[in-house]
């Protein structure tokens, strides 16, 4: 049986995604594939509370629910933060600059071996960690 590519989207991607921005068609294949069974998509809830409060903050209430229920149509697992993750996002924030809630992506990828899905240049400081998949 082949083995499903991995991927963690960030807020970055997903927002780009559903505005129709640069790297939207990048981020398009990649939910096809998991549409299909080519791939899995993990989302921490961590980078899935930033997506909402940026969109809440930019437009408001009902813009911020559409996204939510609109996530929630695609095949992303949004996984819960437990200990073990934290302090692998953790070690990532000390020693990196970058946000918290972007460790969290990074760890995640990291974790589950995934290509984590951006357009942040925040995150190339990592790339000796994690693979990425640039929008």
């Amino acid at each position: 049986m082949k083995r499903l590519s991995k991927y963690v989207l960030d807020s970055y991607s997903l927002i780009a995604y559903m505005e129709g921005e640069e790297g939207a068609k990048i981020v398009a294949n990649v939910l096809k594939d998991a549409l299909v069974d080519k791939a899995e998509i993990f989302m921490s809830v961590i980078n899935w509370g930033e997506v909402y409060y940026i969109v809440l903050r930019e437009q408001g209430k009902t813009a911020a629910e559409l996204y939510l229920k609109t996530i929630n149509r695609y095949p992303i697992k949004i996984i819960d933060v437990d200990k073990s993750l934290t302090l692998e996002a953790a070690s990532f924030k000390a020693f990196y600059k970058m946000s918290y809630a972007d460790a969290f992506a990074v760890a995640l990828a990291k974790v589950n071996k995934a290509k984590l899905v951006t357009g942040d240049k925040e995150f190339k400081a990592v790339e000796k960690h994690i693979k990425l998949v640039w929008i």
